[in-house]
């Protein structure tokens, strides 16, 4: 490129960095959440990496259940099921109601809903292109019905 290019260089962290459309660059640095929110949205998808949590969340979907009855459904043990709900409560990802001594669990909000559907659709959508994807599922292509 020649000198009378609009093209920059901006000194971020020490390091020279090419510049090729300054506008744009100043744009989204400018719409770019702020770092705690980065760590929150961070954590959620952290959250959601754990196969076992994936799977709680995905259970209620369908409504809420009781610790013994998400146990059942993802065929994990009561206490890793009540861990991870406590992780998950901490995160507001899930929220409870108490009935006697049962306590009931299901999605925060629509929001958390969204996400666990938005990231299935992906998945279902990707896993054809996956190669790496070498379990398929009952029910999916290659898998047993």
């Amino acid at each position: 490129m020649n000198s009378s290019s609009d093209e920059r260089v901006a000194i971020i962290d020490g390091c020279a960095v090419r510049v090729v459309d300054a506008p744009r660059v100043a744009a989204v640095r400018e719409r770019m959440p702020s770092p705690d929110d980065l760590t929150g949205t961070a954590e959620v998808f952290g959250l959601l990496s754990d196969p076992g949590r994936l799977r709680l969340m995905l259970a209620l979907l369908d409504g809420e259940l009781c610790v013994c009855d998400l146990a059942a459904v993802t065929g994990q043990s009561e206490s890793a099921v009540s861990h991870a709900l406590r992780l998950l409560r901490a995160h507001r990802i899930v929220t409870s109601r108490r009935a006697g001594r049962m306590a009931y669990y299901r999605l925060e909000d629509a929001h958390v809903r969204m996400l666990l559907d938005l990231a299935m659709a992906h998945t279902e959508h990707t896993l054809p292109m996956r190669p790496e994807s070498t379990h398929p599922e009952p029910g999916r292509p290659g898998g047993e019905s």
